[in-house]
């Protein structure tokens, strides 16, 4: 599968989200070509500031796979990843990251900060960004819009 296969998986997760009133971002992990875990924000729903849609995605990738360690593993995600899903990632030794859309108030590939591959960090990953970033964009850019106009 490709790139963009991956990223419409981690697209139908942010919907889950959205429908369950969760802020829309969602997240895959592949491992040799399989997907192994799904995540989507589930922040409101189990009442847990770190339950991101990578961090779900992950715990469920460790159980999948049996191991805590997924260093020949992807992450999808439909949006840059923040400090805390960014540090997850290295201490999962992740070997690839793809995201969709940047995220300039709180990306830390990037945007804000560099927590992945930071020279000072004992891991680094491949990182590709901008996979299907306006379909990821805008979902969120919707959903924002929407709490705003119901203000």
């Amino acid at each position: 599968m490709t790139d963009e296969l991956f990223m419409e998986e981690a697209l139908r997760a942010a919907q889950r989200a959205l429908d369950a009133g969760e802020v829309p971002v969602g997240a895959v992990v592949v491992c040799d070509g399989k997907i192994v875990g799904r995540g989507w924000n589930r922040n409101l729903a189990d009442s847990d500031p770190t339950a991101h849609a990578e961090i779900v995605a992950l715990r469920q990738a460790g159980a999948t796979v049996g191991n805590h360690r997924l260093g020949g593993c992807a992450l999808f995600a439909t949006i840059e990843p923040c400090a805390m899903c960014a540090g997850a990632m290295v201490h999962a030794r992740l070997k690839r990251l793809v995201y969709g859309a940047d995220d300039p108030k709180a990306g830390a590939v990037h945007s804000v900060m560099e927590v992945l591959n930071h020279p000072r960090l004992n891991h680094q990953m491949e990182v590709r960004a901008g996979v299907l970033a306006g379909r990821c964009a805008e979902m969120l850019q919707a959903f924002f819009r929407s709490r705003r106009d119901k203000q």
